[in-house]
């Protein structure tokens, strides 16, 4: 091959290089054309993330806690997934608006975890968590313990946990 061919081949092939190296970084990088990832330098804090509902009846039906999530950083932190430890959990979430999202529940039953809820800085949400100590019949008796799951973008914590107990009797 000439040296003007093979220097021509070269500098195309530089350029096509660049162009894949240009495309990559517009895409974010992942090649599927999406938006990388923002992640956010705030936290959401959880004001008590533990609750003991003492004795419950299985005949008296459901119960409900409400815990208070609040960023008290300076960015928004959106909430991109909530889920629970069992199928006898579910949870909704309200925003400072009043706006009700979900219902969340443990993933493989028939609910969506995903979601996006963004939480202002200053701002609460309101994560309702409710029990059904019938769900798992007159066996389920005892001491319960489960938990709900709030994934968030937050680059410091990207993970809450909210958990609660039970002695269920028939």
């Amino acid at each position: 091959m000439k040296k003007k061919t093979k220097n021509l081949v070269s500098c195309g092939i530089g350029v096509l290089f660049l162009v894949g190296v240009i495309t990559l970084i517009s895409v974010g990088g992942n090649g599927d054309g999406s938006n990388p990832d923002v992640y956010s330098a705030s936290v959401l804090t959880i004001l008590e993330n533990n609750f003991d509902f003492n004795t419950i009846s299985m005949k008296d039906g459901d119960v409900s806690h409400q815990f208070e999530v609040k960023n008290d950083g300076e960015e928004p932190v959106v909430i991109e997934k909530v889920y629970t430890s069992c199928m006898c959990t579910t949870v909704y979430i309200t925003n400072s608006s009043g706006r009700r999202y979900g219902k969340f529940g443990m993933p493989g039953h028939g609910v969506s975890s995903k979601t996006n809820i963004e939480v202002k800085s200053g701002e609460s949400v309101t994560v309702e968590t409710i029990f059904d100590p019938k769900a798992h019949g007159p066996s389920g008796v005892g001491l319960v313990q489960r938990s709900v799951y709030i994934e968030t973008n937050s680059a410091k914590l990207s993970q809450l946990e909210l958990s609660f107990q039970a002695m269920v009797t028939k």
